[in-house]
This record gives structure tokens, C-alpha cells and sequence, in this order.
């Protein structure tokens, strides 16, 4: 069934590699694009009705000429329409040509958002249709998908819709008696109906099929691969020793309660017949970098070796300094190495070899710990985070070159803890629930976006008082028929605002990873003052002095992840503050955020956040940080997992290996996701 792209009408090469830009190589990925968001085409409005930042439509007639000026590069087009209740000026972009379409006295409807410039409505850029082309897709939902530069909506729609007229049937693997209990409609329904329902009420029914799929399959790899580890022997029998004891007897603070808790139910694994699985969730700042360390010397005192292994090159560098200063103070001369993309092919070999020959003891770094080349001698332990959630594919890989080691993952993601039982199934969890004492609590607001003016200026005082700043938005640059503030625009902006002296930069997800490193290097050393930002920064890197971070467009954002953001500042001796920008009115948003405004306890504000949640709530806001499901969101889907829990149970209660033959459809769906490094990341 899968396919080059190319066998489609009308994707070239050209074409192709844009789809390539979105994750999307075969006819498979495209299926599986599911829309982020739907718009719902609703009846027209009287224009004495129409409201500041909504998208409506109106049906009225032009009632004046329609006039083209340029303007800084820009060709702008404004003409008048009125309905019985009142008057509206319309204003387009770069569209000339509907000079010669809107003639003066014809009715149209006009669909877009409204603005207010000067205390007047406006509607800006709207869609123009005529009464009887409305008519047909009045009430329907049109999917709205995730873009890149170059490809637009209508380019991904006309595809999608093309592939699903000549997609052949699937088979169907979820068994009768389950579909029926859990209420699931069929596959081939739901993968169509996804992307072109034709009410609210399908595209739930479609929805959560394929979210129930999603969750299925990664519960059954996690709990098939518990099965595994429990019956794995920790091949690196480790005796506790009095150095650890000593260190945190010497650290310059006292560890809390819940840091000393976790670091014995560490010691307590590592030291037992079985290998270790344990996750340590922790809020941000929660001091969870420490007890790795201690777990990394343990290690080290037994003569075995340990890697830390984080997503980021900065992140990395940061972890070796932070080690290396622990070691200088502990009078410890553990061999501790740096391994990343960006170490030169020789210092590269001469890692390789010290890592080979065992004299590198602590290995620090990113994804390229667990590449081919590198050949460790004794390796008993390997740390992750969760953006790096330790699969089966990297254990199986490093069981291959020696004995699987013990594994600990760290989670900054408050997930409560009902829902992460079932999401690290394979994992045991401690959990460090107390900040610090000496962490001065940080400062909250949530304001509208004419707090602006006093926001910059707020910003612009603690830049002068040597303090650095975040800003995030959602988008990395204007996107088709969503009003949300991008990076690249916003970045321009502001830099008329702030005096010239204050550097400012951005950072996105788009960006070359070395030019990333290299713009969190330059503001980790303060070179840069404001950095404009995506969420790419939540995995970001410690830098103490910033002390501010705002958000814009807030409601965007699911609280957790809003929640992670925020724990980017507050990471030093000075005051900080979170500014969360909500560009929106609706109170189903203010409620969302006062949880934030009222609390900086990560597992409280996600408990609060589940009880909000209803169906209605399903898109345009994503949770982050845990594992990226393409369609489900353990939040918003929290019952979902729960059922999907219950039938991985049942079904590996019958039969633990699926072999059975009527599992062996669900065996290949398994497999195909696995080998994909979908499911386990």
C-alpha cells in the first residue's frame, strides 16, 4: 500500500520535497497526516452582529468601488458591502483581481476575521463566495492541516482527497468484541472520515478510533517490553558505597526529602537481581540533574560505566561543565567525556577509543551516544530524559554490543500520576514533589494584549538591569488563515520598539541544529538579551539570569506545556515573572490560565487542567513534552488511554506474544509502528 508520493496527480518533484519538510515520504505518512485543526462553516451573520477577533461570514452587497493601492511592496484592495443592518469595510492583500469580480450591487458571502482599526470593524483577507458556492458547504468542516513555506491547504486538501478515492480497503485488527465495548467505529471509516467529516458528530466518532489505535499499540509495546526487562538480570551488580553518602553530605544545600527518597529507591535498583526501569518525574527545577549524578558516580565507584544522553548540544555542555565543577569539588577525577554532532572527526576517534578501552567512565551527550560506532566497554547505565524516551530499538541496539544496561529516565512533564502509570508502564516511578528551599516562587500574570506597551517596558527595565528575557510565540512565521503571532514577524517588530543596544534574536524548530546551538550559546553568555522564540526552548538550556518569560497568544498552548515554558525562568537568585498574553476573549480560556496565574505546582495545575477539559476541547491546543502521539493527547484523551489500557491488559492477558492467529493482524500494526521508531521514540 505504500507509495511514492509522485504516483499522485499532480505532486512532482518540487512538490514532493515539500511534503518531505512535513515528515510525509510515501502515501502511508499522507494518510496518516491528520488535519490539526477543522473550520466550521457556519451560517452568515448580520454585519450589527459581527465581533472583534471571531471569523464569521457575512452576505451583503458591494455598495462602492473597489480600490487598489501599493504600499510598501504590498498591493492592498478595500472595498464597502452592507447588509440590512449596517455597513463594512473590507480589506485584501495582493488579489487585484477581484477589481473585475466584485462589481458594485452584487451579493457575495464574505468569510474572514474581523478586525478593529481606528474603533471601526473591519473584516480582513476574507474568502469571497457567492450565495449559491456557500450554500453547498454550509454547516460541513473543512480540515485544516499543519503547513510548510510553499505548500498551502488547499494544495494538502486536493491531495489527501485524491489518495482516499483510490485507497484500498484495510484490514480491520482491532477484534469485534472490542470495537463493540469501547464503542469503536471501523478503520477504513475512521481514516477517511478524519479528514472530511461531515459533522462534529463523525469527526468525534472518527477520532476516536484512531486515538484508541494510537494508545493500543504504544501500551502493548511498553507493557510487552516490562515483560522483557523483568525477566532481564541487571548483569552489573553494584555495592553501595560511602562516596555518595559523603557528596551529599558536602553538597553547598541540603537535599529535600523527596530528592533523598528517590535517590534510595535508585541505589535500592541498582543494587538489586533485576535490571532497573524507573522514571523520576519531577517539576521543573524539582533537582532532578543531582540525583543522576549520584546514580552516574555509584556507577563509576564499581568500576562501570555511565552516559547521560539529553536532546540538545547546549543541554549537553551544560551537564559536562555542571559534572565536571561537581567532581572539582568532591575532589573526585572521574574520566568524563563530551559526545556530540559537533566534535571534529578526530576528537570524535579518540572518544571512540577511550570510551572502547573503558578509561572514559561518564559519558555526557545527545542522541549520538547510542550511534554505531560508538563501542562501549562496560556500560551500566544509561540516564535519559524524556524527549528521548529510551525504546526498544536503542536497548535492543545496545544489548547487541554488550549486556543491556539499567535505565533511568527523567520527566519534568507533570503528568498525574494515574495517567503515567499507564504511559511508563514498563517503568517504575519516584517522584520528587518538593522544590527547594532557597527557589524564590515566580511572579504570574495574565493579561490581554493591550498589556503590551507595559509589558516591553517592564522588559526593557530588567534588561537594563542586566536580567535576560523569553518571549514565545506559536508560529514560526504567517500561516494560511490563522491569527496567532509568528516568530520571524514578531522578532521584526519588537526590534523597532527596544533601544538598538539590546540584542534580539529567534530561535525555531526550522533552524539548522547548529545554528540553534549557536543562538543558545550566544544567550546562555548573555550576548543576546531577548530571544523570540517557539516552544522549541522548553528543552532548553539552564540560564540563570533570565528572569522573564512571556508568552504570547497563550490560549494556544496546553497548560502543561505552558507550565514547562515557564520553567525556563526562576532558575537563579533574582525575581521572575511569567507574562502569559491571552489573544482571546472567550472564559473557558481566562479559566484555563488563572490555574496558572494561581499556582506554580506542575502536578496541580495538570489535575486542574484534566477536570476542564471536555470534547468540545479536542483541537488547536496540544499538549508537549510527553511522547508526540500524532493524534491523540493523554490531556484531552485521558479516557481514551484508560480503555486502551484495559484492552492491552486483556488482550496480553490471552496471549502474551500475540501469536494467536486472530492477533496477528494487531502484531504487524506492532511491528510496523516500532520498526518506524513511531510508537517508541
Amino acid at each position: 500500500m505504500r507509495q511514492s508520493l509522485q504516483t499522485l496527480k499532480g505532486v512532482g518533484e518540487k512538490t514532493e520535497k515539500l511534503f518531505f519538510k512535513l515528515g510525509i515520504y510515501d502515501t502511508e505518512d499522507l494518510l496518516h497526516y491528520y488535519p490539526r485543526n477543522y473550520d466550521a462553516f457556519e451560517a452568515p451573520v448580520d454585519i450589527a452582529d459581527l465581533e472583534e477577533g471571531t471569523v464569521k461570514a457575512v452576505s451583503a452587497a458591494v455598495c462602492s468601488g473597489v480600490y487598489v493601492r501599493s504600499t510598501g511592496g504590498k498591493q492592498i484592495i478595500t472595498a464597502t458591502v452592507a447588509d440590512q443592518s449596517g455597513k463594512l469595510s473590507v480589506i485584501w492583500f495582493n488579489m487585484p483581481y477581484l477589481r473585475t469580480i466584485l462589481k458594485k450591487g452584487s451579493t457575495f458571502v464574505l468569510r474572514g476575521r474581523v478586525i478593529k482599526k481606528q474603533d471601526r470593524i473591519q473584516m480582513e483577507h476574507p474568502e469571497v463566495f457567492t450565495p449559491a458556492a456557500y450554500e453547498e458547504i454550509l454547516h460541513s468542516l473543512q480540515p485544516i492541516y499543519g503547513l510548510t513555506s510553499g505548500l498551502s491547504n488547499k494544495t494538502i486538501t486536493k491531495t489527501i482527497r485524491q489518495l482516499l478515492e483510490n485507497l484500498p480497503m484495510y484490514s480491520e485488527f482491532l477484534s469485534e468484541d472490542i470495537r463493540q465495548r469501547y464503542q469503536l467505529a471501523d478503520i477504513n471509516y475512521a481514516l477517511r472520515t478524519i479528514h472530511f467529516p461531515l459533522s462534529m458528530e463523525e469527526l468525534l466518532v472518527s477520532r476516536k478510533r484512531l486515538v484508541f489505535d494510537e494508545f493500543l499499540l504504544f501500551i502493548l509495546s511498553i507493557q510487552m517490553m516490562k515483560e522483557k526487562n523483568e525477566e532481564t538480570p541487571n548483569y552489573f551488580p553494584i555495592q553501595k558505597t560511602w562516596i555518595t553518602e559523603q557528596i551529599i553530605e558536602n553538597l553547598p544545600y541540603s537535599l529535600t526529602n523527596a530528592q533523598l527518597n528517590t535517590w534510595y529507591e535508585i541505589e535500592r535498583d541498582m543494587s538489586g537481581q533485576a535490571l532497573m526501569s524507573r522514571l523520576v518525574q519531577g517539576d521543573v527545577g524539582s533537582g532532578k540533574t543531582i540525583i543522576a549524578f549520584l546514580a552516574m558516580i555509584l556507577s563509576c565507584e564499581n568500576g562501570y560505566q555511565s552516559a547521560l544522553m539529553v536532546p540538545t548540544e547546549v543541554l549537553a555542555k551544560q551537564h559536562y561543565e555542571s559534572f565536571m565543577r561537581l567532581l572539582k569539588q568532591q575532589g573526585l577525577d572521574f574520566c568524563t567525556v563530551l559526545l556530540t554532532g559537533s566534535n571534529t572527526a578526530k576528537e570524535k576517534r579518540e572518544i571512540y577509543a577511550k570510551i572502547a578501552s573503558g578509561e572514559a567512565q561518564i559519558i555526557i551527550g545527545t542522541h549520538a551516544l547510542i550511534q554505531e560506532k560508538v563501542i562501549y566497554k562496560n556500560l551500566s547505565l544509561v540516564i535519559t530524559d524524556e524527549q528521548h524516551r529510551f525504546g526498544v530499538k536503542q536497548r535492543e541496539s545496545l544489548a547487541e554490543r554488550g549486556n543491556p544496561p539499567n535505565v533511568l529516565v527523567m520527566s519534568a512533564t507533570p503528568i498525574p500520576r494515574t495517567l503515567a502509570i499507564i504511559l511508563y508502564g514498563d517503568l517504575d516511578i519516584s517522584v520528587i514533589d518538593e522544590l527547594p528551599a532557597k527557589r524564590l516562587p515566580i511572579k504570574n500574570c495574565v493579561v490581554d494584549i493591550s498589556y503590551r506597551p507595559k509589558a516591553y517596558s517592564f522588559i526593557q527595565k530588567q534588561v537594563q538591569e542586566g536580567r535576560q528575557v523569553y518571549i514565545i510565540c506559536p508560529m514560526v512565521e504567517e500561516s494560511e488563515g490563522l491569527d496567532a503571532e509568528n516568530v520571524l514577524d514578531y522578532t521584526a517588530k519588537i526590534k523597532s520598539v527596544f533601544p538598538s543596544d539590546i540584542q534580539i534574536e529567534y530561535l525555531h524548530g526550522k533552524m539548522k541544529a547548529s545554528e540553534k546551538n549557536q543562538i543558545m550559546e550566544r544567550f546562555a553568555a548573555n550576548k543576546i538579551q531577548i530571544l523570540v522564540s517557539t516552544t522549541v526552548v522548553e528543552v532548553g538550556v539552564n540560564v540563570p539570569n533570565a528572569t522573564v518569560m512571556m508568552v504570547e497568544n497563550a490560549e494556544r498552548f496546553g497548560l502543561a506545556q505552558l507550565h514547562q515554558l515557564r520553567g525556563r525562568v526562576g532558575r537563579g537568585e533574582h525575581q521572575s515573572y511569567c507574562i502569559f498574553v491571552q489573544g482571546n476573549k472567550e472564559d473557558t480560556t481566562s479559566k484555563r490560565l488563572e490555574i496558572l496565574n494561581k499556582s506554580n505546582d506542575g502536578f496541580y495545575i495538570a489535575g486542574e487542567d484534566l477536570k476542564l477539559r471536555g470534547p468540545g476541547d479536542l483541537f488547536g491546543i496540544r499538549q508537549s513534552g510527553v511522547m508526540e502521539f500524532r493524534i491523540g493527547d493523554i490531556y484531552n484523551d485521558s479516557s481514551i488511554l484508560k480503555s486502551a489500557s484495559e484492552a492491552a491488559s486483556e488482550i496480553l492477558s490471552l496471549d502474551p506474544d500475540l501469536t494467536l492467529p486472530q492477533n496477528q493482524l494487531l502484531k504487524e500494526q506492532l511491528q510496523i509502528l516500532t520498526n518506524r521508531s513511531i510508537l517508541v521514540p
